[in-house]
């Protein structure tokens, strides 16, 4: 075995060690740590709306009225969740909610005219956001990250 071998299978064992264990080097820490900086930087923008209240209403705007269950998933939000979200939404008359023509039970949930004119006046600063988000990256690095954390996401 040579001198670089060893090296680095001693740098494997310390790194796999409890004894190697750095908090701020771990995924789930970054992510978080990244998380946290997206949100100050949408609040800081968009104080009147909650990120998952934003992704509702943007969610709608690009496909249309759809049911309450179907615009959870797509937004990747839980049933209960995602009924909270609407609930406040259509508090503020952003939202309406109507049965379905062929099952009662099913809501579908669209854009009131307001909630139209909101989303399509916030969709500038929701690009300001992901831009301010990722200016410490180059717009390589930026392509790279976004297709990687999709990929991650996927899993």
């Amino acid at each position: 075995m040579s001198k670089s071998d060893a090296r680095l299978k001693l740098v494997e064992t310390v790194t796999d060690s409890a004894e190697g264990y750095r908090l701020q080097e771990q995924v789930g820490f970054i992510l978080r740590k990244a998380n946290q900086r997206h949100l100050a930087i949408f609040a800081a923008h968009i104080s009147d709306l909650t990120p998952p209240q934003f992704a509702a209403l943007a969610k709608l705007h690009e496909t249309g009225e759809t049911s309450q269950n179907h615009l959870g998933q797509l937004i990747a939000t839980d049933a209960a969740t995602i009924k909270g979200v609407i609930d406040r939404l259509k508090a503020r008359g952003l939202v309406a909610l109507s049965e379905h023509k062929e099952d009662r039970r099913r809501l579908v949930v669209s854009l009131t005219d307001q909630g139209r004119a909101t989303i399509e006046a916030l969709l500038p600063l929701a690009h300001a956001i992901t831009e301010e988000t990722l200016a410490p990256l180059t717009p390589r690095e930026a392509d790279t990250f976004l297709r990687l954390l999709a990929k991650l996401a996927e899993g």
